[in-house]
């Protein structure tokens, strides 16, 4: 896929201090990576919790639990962000 992709990050609601709602503070370094990359990222909000799903082209191409990304920092030494990357690469 070449680089200025639209991706959709689609995210359900997670706990955090007994409070589930939706919040981006997991998605951070998963947004920077994408964006380092080249690539346009947008996020959207599913009702389904802890849910995470990267869509291209209107395809999911990555999937995984909210909670399962690292918390913080630039998602650089997240090994999920970087399948997350390297799956939006591989899009077509």
């Amino acid at each position: 896929m070449p680089s200025n992709a639209a991706v959709f990050i689609h995210f359900g609601p997670y706990d955090s201090a007994a409070v589930v709602q939706h919040k981006h503070h997991r998605l951070e370094g998963l947004q920077n990576v994408l964006q380092e990359a080249g690539h346009k990222v947008e996020f959207v909000k599913i009702p389904y919790r802890n849910a995470l799903e990267v869509m291209v082209n209107g395809e999911i191409v990555f999937q995984c639990d909210q909670d399962k990304l690292d918390f913080g920092g630039d998602g650089k030494l997240d090994p999920l962000c970087a399948k997350a990357l390297q799956k939006v690469n591989e899009a077509f």
